[in-house]
């Protein structure tokens, strides 16, 4: 009996359907490829490249996500969720606020943060349930890391979670067909200016409000 022809007898009988080991590492692989692919293209990124990275053939792909929507909507779960979980070990392993702070805004970037761009794009519905749960999750851990290094004079007050989160995808999303090699040394050394301008005391006062991730969710 096929897979497919499993699948639909196990939902037939009402039994849940488990992936197998491989299918499952197959599928991990694909979010992983497509995660890489969208910080590089955007949301718009050729499923074919996102099937040759992962290694797998396109047919595999459109197994486990039937178009490109729903692919998106699992990669900027996992972005989300993953990223969130940076925040949460960040916060509970450094006694620095401030180091807790710098720890997760580089750590954010092996995450491939700028894969969130797409949340802010047309055709994504960004009022599923889920990601309204994932956002909510990774806001409350960013300004959990936040709060404390604000909390201990370390971090300037006019700042919140999406200004954070909208510079980080900024300076870790390379351009478009650049051809730039080992891009990542240069975010790290940016971020690190960065986070330079973010300590306490201010040395301006920034225009306009500080931004959470649902203003950038309605403003856009």
């Amino acid at each position: 009996m096929t897979d497919v022809a499993t699948c639909a007898k196990s939902r037939k009988q009402g039994q849940p359907h488990r992936l197998r080991a491989d299918a499952l590492r197959n599928r991990e692989r694909i979010i992983a490829a497509a995660r890489e692919t969208v910080v590089e293209f955007g949301a718009e990124a050729p499923l074919d490249e996102i099937a040759r990275r992962a290694g797998v053939g396109n047919a595999t792909l459109y197994r486990h996500f039937a178009d490109r929507p729903e692919l998106i909507h699992h990669v900027t779960l996992s972005v989300m969720s993953r990223t969130a979980d940076r925040a949460e070990s960040a916060l509970a392993e450094e006694s620095d606020a401030f180091q807790a702070l710098r720890r997760f805004v580089h750590d954010a970037v092996a995450e491939r943060i700028g894969a969130l761009c797409p949340l802010l794009s047309d055709g994504i519905d960004r009022d599923h349930p889920d990601l309204l749960a994932a956002r909510e999750r990774l806001e409350a851990a960013v300004e959990a890391v936040m709060g404390a290094a604000r909390d201990s004079g370390q971090l300037r007050t006019d700042v919140a979670v999406g200004d954070l989160m909208v510079a980080i995808t900024q300076l870790t999303r390379p351009l478009p067909s650049s051809g730039c090699q080992d891009f990542d040394r240069f975010v790290h050394r940016h971020l690190q200016l960065f986070l330079d301008g973010l300590q306490a005391p201010a040395r301006s006062e920034l225009p306009g409000s500080a931004a959470t991730l649902d203003d950038l969710r309605r403003r856009s």
